[in-house]
C-alpha cells in the first residue's frame, strides 16, 4: 500500500499536457482583438508602433499659421496687379481719355435728341475732326494740349499752351477749318458716289460750320488768324458776327454767349492793349497766313455751293 502511494505522489508532480480543442480552429478575424479582459491589462504587442496623432494645430499656432498664409497670398497678388499696371502706362492718361469720350457722348445724346442719330453721329464727327485738326497743329509746334472737349448743342473746345508767336497762333486756328474743309469735301464726294442726298447735305453743313468759325473775331477760329494782321479787324469781325446771327435766326442765347466772350477782347484790340512783340510777325509771314485764310474761306463757300445746288 506505501509503495502504491509513494509511486502515485511521484506521478503526480509531473505535468501533464491535455490537448486543446479549440487547436485546429482558425483565429476569428473579427472577434480575435476582442477579450473580456480589462483594458489596462491588454499587452501592446512590441512590433506595432504607437499609434500617430494627425490633429491639425489650434490655438496661436494655427491663427498664425492662417494669417501667414494670407498675407503670402496678398502679396503674391499685390505684386501680380502692380507687375500689369507698371506695363500699362497709358492708365495714366485715362482721364483725358474719359473726358474726351463722356462729353462725346453726352453731346451725341443731345442732338440725337433733336435731329436722330444719324445726322447726329456725323455732325458730332465733323466737329471731333475739326478739333482734332487743331489737336494736331498744337502737338506738331511741341505744345501741350488734351483732348477735345465738348458742350452739348454748342460744339467743342481744344486747350493747349499759349502760342510763341502771332503766326503759332494764327496756323493753330487755321486748322481747324481747314481740316472741316477737308472732312466736308469726303462727305460731298460720298454722296455724289452714293446718290444720297443725307451725305450732300452734310458736306453743306460741314461747309457753313466751318466757314462760320472763321469770322475774325474771338473767341472764333478767324480771331486768332485776323490776329497776325491787327486785333484791331476784331472790330469788324464782331458786327459780322451780329449781322449773321440774325441773318440765320441763331439762337439768342448762343449769340449772348459769345457775344460776352469776344466784346471785350475786341474793345482791347480797338484800344491798341496788345504786346507789339507778339504780334511782331514778319510781312512776308503775315501774307502766308492771309493766303491760306482766303483759300480755306474761299474751298468752303465753293462746296457749300455745289453741294446746295445738287441738293436742290
Amino acid at each position: 500500500m506505501l509503495r502504491e502511494e509513494s509511486s502515485t505522489r511521484t506521478r503526480s508532480k509531473i505535468p501533464v499536457h491535455e490537448p486543446d480543442p479549440n487547436a485546429n480552429v482558425p483565429p476569428n478575424p473579427y472577434t480575435r482583438r476582442w477579450t473580456a479582459e480589462r483594458p489596462n491589462a491588454i499587452e501592446a504587442k512590441p512590433e506595432e508602433a504607437p499609434p500617430v496623432s494627425t490633429q491639425r494645430a489650434s490655438g496661436p499656432a494655427k491663427a498664425a499659421g492662417g494669417i501667414a498664409v494670407a498675407i503670402a497670398l496678398l502679396l503674391a497678388k499685390f505684386k501680380a496687379i502692380l507687375f500689369v499696371l507698371l506695363n500699362l502706362k497709358w492708365l495714366l492718361y485715362a482721364k483725358y481719355f474719359l473726358t474726351f469720350g463722356f462729353t462725346f457722348l453726352i453731346s451725341l445724346w443731345a442732338y440725337a435728341l433733336f435731329f436722330g442719330w444719324r445726322f447726329a453721329l456725323v455732325f458730332v464727327l465733323m466737329i471731333a475732326a475739326h478739333e482734332f485738326g487743331h489737336y494736331a497743329a498744337f502737338r506738331n509746334y511741341g505744345l501741350k494740349v488734351r483732348l477735345p472737349t465738348f458742350i452739348p448743342l454748342l460744339g467743342a473746345f481744344t486747350a493747349g499752351s499759349m502760342p510763341r508767336n502771332a503766326e503759332q497762333h494764327a496756323y493753330i486756328a487755321l486748322a481747324g477749318p481747314l481740316t472741316g474743309l477737308g472732312v466736308s469735301a469726303v462727305c460731298y464726294a460720298f454722296g455724289i458716289y452714293t446718290h444720297e442726298k443725307f451725305w450732300l447735305a452734310a458736306a453743306y453743313l460741314g461747309a457753313f460750320i466751318n466757314l462760320f468759325n472763321m469770322v475774325p473775331v474771338p473767341p472764333f477760329d478767324g480771331g486768332g488768324i485776323a490776329a497776325v494782321f491787327s486785333p484791331r479787324i476784331w472790330i469788324f469781325g464782331f458786327g459780322a458776327f451780329i449781322i449773321a446771327a440774325l441773318f440765320l435766326h441763331m439762337p439768342l442765347l448762343f449769340v449772348l454767349l459769345l457775344g460776352l466772350i469776344g466784346l471785350p477782347r475786341a474793345l482791347a484790340g480797338l484800344k491798341g492793349q496788345y504786346d507789339p512783340a507778339y504780334y511782331s510777325v514778319p510781312p512776308l509771314k503775315r501774307t502766308s497766313v492771309g493766303l491760306w485764310y482766303l483759300g480755306t474761306a474761299f474751298g468752303l463757300i465753293y462746296l457749300m455751293t455745289i453741294a446746295r445746288v445738287t441738293v436742290s
